[in-house]
Order: C-alpha cells, then structure tokens, then sequence
C-alpha cells in the first residue's frame, strides 16, 4: 500500500514537473548571448564575429545541441555605442537569460560591461587581443594578452631577421586597450635599453580618416639613420585611410615597416595591398595556415556564409577555441549553470585551428601560439616568425611594477583575479 501512495505521488509530481520545465526552457531550447556591433564604426570587424556565432551554433545544433536543449543564438546590435554594451549586455542576461555570452571587439566595450556581468554572475567570453590588467571570474579571455602578441611582435621586430629595428613609433586608437598595451611596451623597450628619444607614441579618436600629416611624422622620426618601425594599435575602420595614407607617401615594409596587432584579413579584404606587401601583423592565428583542421573550418565557414569571398581571421579562432570549451565545460557539469560551468572549463583543451592544442588556465586566458605574418598582395598573411610552442596569456604583465607582483587564480577556493598572494577563500 505504502509502495502504491508512494509510486502515485512521485507521477503527480512528475506530471506536475514537465510544465514547469516547459516554461524554465521553452521549446527546449537555451540562449547564448552574442553581443557584438553590427553597426558603427567597429561593425567592419564584430559583424564577422557574429555571422560566426551563429555557424558555431547552427553546427552544435546539428550534432543534437547539448544537454538534450537546442542552443537558440540572442543577437543584439550595440553599434559601437560602449554605454550600449553594458545595456544590450543587461538585457541579454535579465531578459533574455542567457547561459553564456560570446561578444565585444575593443577594451572599451569590454570594460563597459564588465559590472553587468560582475553583478549579475553572467558569462563572458572575449575574443580578441587586449591589454591585460585583468582578470574576472566573469570572463574567459579568449585572444591575447600582451605577452602572446605585442611583445613576441617587438622581440622579432628587434631581432636580425626582423631587420634589427632601434626606434618604434607607437600608433593607436585613444582608449585603454593601446595605451595600456603602449605603457607595458614602452616600459619593455626601456627595460632592454632603447632611450626615450627613440619611442614615438600618438593616439587617435576611433573612426579616425586623416592621416597625412601623422604618417608624415613617422616618415620624419625614421629618417634619422636608424632603423624604424610602427607598431600599430589602431583599431577598427580607422585602418583603412591609414593604410592608404602609407601607400600615398611611399611608406613601404622595406623603409619603415608597420607590425598591426588589431588589422586582419577582414580589414585588408576591401584594399588594394599592393603597396602593403610586407607590412606584418601578430596574431595568434592567420587563414594562410595550413592544417587539416583550418582547411575544415575554412570550408565549413565559406559554406555556412555563401560568400567564397569572406575571409577568417583570429577573433574568429578565438570564439571557436571559447564556444568549443564551453561546449565541453558543460558537458563536464551536466549542467548550464555558470558557477558549475566555469570550475570544469579549468583545463580544457581544443585543437586551434593552427595545429596546436589550446588550453584554458586557471587565471582565464589561454596557452595559444604566436604567430607574425607578412601581407601578401592578395590580402593574406605569409608566417614569418612562429613560437615553438604555446604561450600561456598573463593577467598581470610583468613589464608594470605593481602588476609584476599581481596573480590571478579562479579554482575554488583559491578566488583571486589580481592579489599578491591568493589565500584559501
């Protein structure tokens, strides 16, 4: 008898349990978050990123998505509006409660909506190269740090074959990400002897078009008989007119090259690179690269956006590297859960698209290689420099006197995005 109540009540509660899942996950379904400018003057790079949100999901989908649920992408448009960020960033998390969410471009929108998804326990995960000083249990740092592409880009810019360069001219947009990244390279230059008098730095509003008379500067700062280079940090649809302003006045990879830390093929795709040619960029990955797992990706991308013109470029390898472990983590939890979800993406390895294999860290960046390309006249990149192996992303530079004292670890209990010593929490 007791076994009979007993069995009645747990198909009562049963039958009572189904709606209620039908109303948590409508549709069966679970929303992802992709927060990137689809307008503006950023929309010339994040659009990409979400066209290829989308083909990551769409492609989780077919394999039967994950924990049972359909992955149904969120996309909003914040239009290179950084206040927007943090509202489009709210409302993906409040409204539309979104289990995790792959966007931002620029430093300065990542900033804006770091408290959103600081005071709202969200998941963020950010595709592209910055400035470091920084680590949030809240954010997976999927691009690169200082150390995995700004400094390998000026230790080979130094180097004999790299053409042994004395003074740098230091070019970038006006916000955190290139004066951070200029103040770390700076401090670096000093650190290896290079005098003031050969550091160049100017900075520029986003969307900047007027670029005569500052290339003009440069070309006057390297006729002083030592060999000169520009490391760019010029950022968005700015680098279109400055890359046209270099070919007007004859500056060319043999005079006075130009390493770019946030140009790819996306930017060069709409230029002649004629008077590019041997110009460089540091990146962590470039479509030229040959391996099984590029050509697959390539493939599956050109298919997915029916454009044989599109290109693929780094931030992309990043949110696929970000959506891959995240895929994992949660198969890991056996749950969508954030706080479950981050503990089991510690660790996490995916094959990059390079041939290598990437791996989360406990203080949320990536171990990833380091790659230096050259510009082709057909807007590709040609490897010229390549670290043996990965190299693991630092929240803290060590180039920054009170950051070089500076840790981060986010394996319970061990909680800490920036302190000297991490304690047992």
């Amino acid at each position: 008898m007791l076994k009979t109540i007993f069995s009645n009540f747990a198909k009562t509660m049963f039958c009572l349990f189904i709606p209620m899942t039908g109303m948590l996950h409508a549709a069966d379904t679970v929303k992802i978050g992709v927060l990137h400018s689809l307008s503006g003057t950023m929309a010339i790079s994040e659009t990409t990123l979400k066209d290829t949100m989308e083909m990551l999901i769409e492609d989780q989908n077919k394999e039967g998505g994950l924990l049972g649920m359909e992955l149904e992408a969120v996309v909003v448009d914040p239009a290179s509006n950084w206040p927007l960020f943090a509202e489009k960033a709210r409302e993906l998390i409040e409204k539309e409660k979104v289990v995790a969410t792959f966007g931002c471009w620029t430093s300065v929108s990542r900033k804006s909506v770091l408290p959103v998804f600081e005071e709202l326990n969200g998941m963020l995960f950010y595709p592209v190269q910055y400035e470091g000083e920084e680590s949030s249990k809240n954010v997976f740092y999927t691009g690169a740090a200082p150390n995995q592409q700004a400094i390998p880009a000026v230790d080979y810019l130094l180097s004999e074959e790299g053409g042994s360069v004395k003074r740098f001219a230091l070019l970038g947009t006006d916000y955190v990400y290139p004066r951070t990244t200029n103040k770390i390279l700076e401090a670096y230059l000093k650190s290896i002897g290079i005098p003031d008098d050969d550091i160049m730095i100017n900075y520029t509003p986003f969307g900047h078009s007027d670029w005569q008379t500052i290339v003009a500067d440069v070309k006057k700062f390297g006729a002083s008989g030592k060999k000169t280079a520009v490391v760019s940090t010029i950022n968005g649809d700015a680098n279109v007119p400055f890359y046209k302003e270099l070919g007007n006045q004859g500056v060319s990879a043999e005079n006075i090259p130009v390493v770019a830390f946030s140009v790819g093929e996306e930017e060069l795709a709409g230029l002649d690179t004629s008077p590019l040619v041997g110009h460089l960029a540091a990146w962590n990955y470039f479509m030229s690269v040959e391996s099984d797992e590029n050509d697959a990706f390539i493939k599956k991308w050109k298919t997915f956006i029916k454009d044989p013109k599109r290109v693929t470029n780094d931030p992309m390898e990043a949110h696929y590297i970000g959506f891959k472990m995240w895929v994992q983590a949660v198969k890991q939890a056996g749950t969508f859960n954030v706080d479950a979800v981050r503990q089991a993406m510690y660790g996490q390895k995916v094959k990059n698209l390079t041939g290598g294999i990437a791996v989360m860290n406990t203080n949320h960046h990536l171990s990833k290689p380091v790659l230096v390309g050259e510009i082709q006249d057909d807007g590709q990149f040609e490897v010229v420099w390549s670290t043996d192996d990965v190299v693991e992303g630092d929240a803290w530079t060590n180039y920054l006197t009170e950051s070089s004292k500076l840790t981060a670890d986010w394996t319970y209990p061990w909680v800490c995005g920036g302190c000297e010593n991490p304690t047992f929490n």
